[in-house]
């Protein structure tokens, strides 16, 4: 399998082609494709997906993929690097490069909802407009439109629930998923009275109605959402134990060990250790 480089920290371009022209390839940076026109499939890591206009699909390092065209097709492709991730001062989504890399599970384009859609599209739009025309403050307006673009990207990643959720789950399921995700790092506020009390429940039959919706207890999701943080600062941050216990509200070093070792099977040292050579 070949390898593609990306030496630079942001790269934007259409094409117009009738055949991919890259194909079984892995990637050592992100790639965010957009589909202008043209219909096909979309295959990454082995699953195959059929595309068609306003798709957007996101590609992490090391994943591998390939378009098979009906026709010719028009897209739009933003790659950017981990760097790239990394420096740009997100206000609010703090999290936002472990939202892109666990976008690999994810079936199909991003965008679910016809606003986002809308959105994108323009944002699209306006990105190719501005990528053909030299002009002042043209690097600018393109970082910017690109960032809202990821935004967006991050945004419809965070908005998937669990994988066992009900397809008919009633709205306030979903409002107690997004209350569970906004307080991760507030364990008070994660207690099961605490969140029954906020949505008008008993904490009895918060417990079991969460599992009739998911599949799996409400402490269940807790944990395994808390311990796919905490798996992104040990891969991708220089932050010590110490302070990753003090972000997600563990009383100590020791605490967030046996926790992070009663999930996963190893410490936090040992996770550090043996993931950080497979980057």
């Amino acid at each position: 399998m070949a390898r593609e480089n990306m030496y630079q920290s942001l790269e934007v371009f259409y094409e117009k082609v009738k055949e991919c022209p890259l194909r079984d390839r892995q990637f050592n940076f992100f790639e965010l494709v957009y589909v202008v026109s043209g219909t096909g499939y979309y295959t990454v890591n082995g699953n195959t997906f059929s595309y068609q206009s306003g798709d957007l699909f996101l590609l992490t390092p090391k994943d591998c993929h390939e378009f098979d065209l009906e026709g010719i097709c028009e897209f739009m492709v933003v790659r950017f690097g981990e760097n790239y991730i990394r420096e740009y001062q997100w206000k609010s989504i703090d999290h936002i490069e472990c939202l892109l890399y666990y976008a690999s599970h994810l079936s199909g384009s991003l965008l679910v909802t016809n606003d986002d859609k809308q959105m994108v599209h323009s944002l699209m739009l306006h990105l190719q407009q501005t990528i053909n025309h030299t002009s002042v403050y043209a690097e600018d307006l393109i970082l910017h439109l690109v960032n809202a673009v990821i935004v967006i990207a991050a945004r419809n990643i965070a908005a998937v629930k669990p994988k066992n959720l009900l397809p008919n789950a009633d709205i306030r399921l979903l409002q107690i998923l997004d209350y569970i995700q906004q307080h991760i790092r507030k364990p008070e506020l994660l207690k099961i009275a605490e969140i029954a009390k906020k949505f008008g429940l008993s904490s009895t039959y918060l417990g079991s109605y969460f599992r009739k919706q998911c599949n799996e207890s409400i402490q269940q999701y807790i944990s395994s959402y808390r311990i796919r943080l905490i798996e992104h600062r040990l891969r991708f941050s220089d932050k010590r134990v110490h302070e990753i216990a003090d972000e997600f509200g563990f009383a100590d070093e020791s605490h967030i060990n046996k926790f992070f070792k009663r999930h996963t099977g190893m410490s936090l040292k040992q996770y550090r250790n043996e993931r950080i050579f497979t980057l």
